[in-house]
């Protein structure tokens, strides 16, 4: 399965367990770590589990396997390693804390889903780039 085939995968999988605050980060070219980051946030340490849970499955059932999972038992920042897809699924006082979309500002925003508007409801939002 390529990257980009992952990366859908995921924002899919992401969207179904309602994570909020989808962004992708395009790191090709940029780092050896990973040609995608994404990062979510969840709004529980529930949550950020069943968003962590329903990622695995999502690509279990392709016969993709979690390289390494870090956080899982804390649920305050899950880290997924897929190899050249890493998913970052936080809540947000650790999302705002660490900053990854700043640290990573050079990186292309390519896709921004799920914003969350001022009166708390979400918006589904089309790619977008920096």
């Amino acid at each position: 399965m390529t990257a980009e085939q992952k990366r859908q995968m995921i924002v899919e999988a992401l969207e179904d367990a309602k994570a909020e605050r989808i962004h992708v980060l395009d790191l090709r070219g940029k780092t050896l770590i990973a040609d995608y980051f994404i990062v979510c946030t969840g709004n529980s340490d529930v949550h950020v589990r069943s968003i962590a849970d329903r990622v695995q499955e999502a690509l279990e059932e392709q016969k993709e396997r979690v390289l390494r999972v870090e956080g899982y038992r804390e649920a305050t920042w899950v880290l997924l390693d897929y190899g050249d897809v890493v998913v970052h699924i936080m809540r947000e006082e650790q999302r705002q804390h660490y900053g990854l979309e700043t640290f990573w500002e050079n990186a292309p925003l390519i896709e921004s889903l799920r914003e969350q508007r001022s009166d708390g409801t979400t918006q589904r939002t089309g790619p977008e780039t920096r």
